[in-house]
């Protein structure tokens, strides 16, 4: 879980915690067949009384281990990660559709970009009416992308809400 975590630091930082301590209920992260799930105490209590080979799912899959015990971050927790995440990325109108097809996002189609952005960064990537579409990895800093040549990659595509179509075999 220490991997999970890095991973989830990597685009919320230091939110975690609001993503377990949250107003309305305590929320937990649990593994279940190589997937982390996130749900509340309450839903897990209610869990506990079915055998683990019976369960499915169980709240929000967030995402799973590889086979090379590496952390993929499934789309289904971009609902739960973008009001908390750090550092965004704005996309122009012409750009959304080549993001959602899963193709890297080139400085042509930068709309805006969160100041002090890091190399190698996640981001959360949204739309200009504030939509989140899906998260990357900042292939430039903020600095670079302001001098950067248009048909260069700004961000590198981890995973959009297009999945939801592409992959809804192997989602859950």
């Amino acid at each position: 879980m220490k991997i999970f975590f890095e991973k989830l630091s990597k685009y919320i930082g230091d939110n975690i915690k609001l993503l377990i301590d949250r107003p309305d209920s305590i929320y937990c992260f649990r593994l279940q067949k190589d997937r982390v799930f996130y749900m509340s105490e309450k839903i897990m209590k209610h869990a506990g009384n079915l055998p683990r080979k019976n369960l499915l799912s169980l709240g929000t899959c967030f995402g799973k281990f590889t086979k090379s015990h590496k952390f993929k971050l499934h789309v289904t927790a971009l609902e739960y990660l973008a009001p908390y995440a750090k550092f965004k990325i704005w996309l122009k109108p012409s750009a959304e559709q080549q993001f959602l097809y899963a193709n890297h996002i080139m400085k042509s189609g930068l709309g805006r970009i969160t100041e002090g952005t890091q190399k190698y960064q996640g981001v959360v990537v949204y739309n200009m009416a504030d939509l989140p579409l899906g998260f990357g990895v900042a292939a430039k800093s903020t600095q670079e992308c302001r001098h950067a040549d248009p048909m260069t990659i700004v961000c590198f595509h981890q995973s959009d809400i297009g999945d939801y179509i592409r992959s809804e075999d192997t989602l859950i």
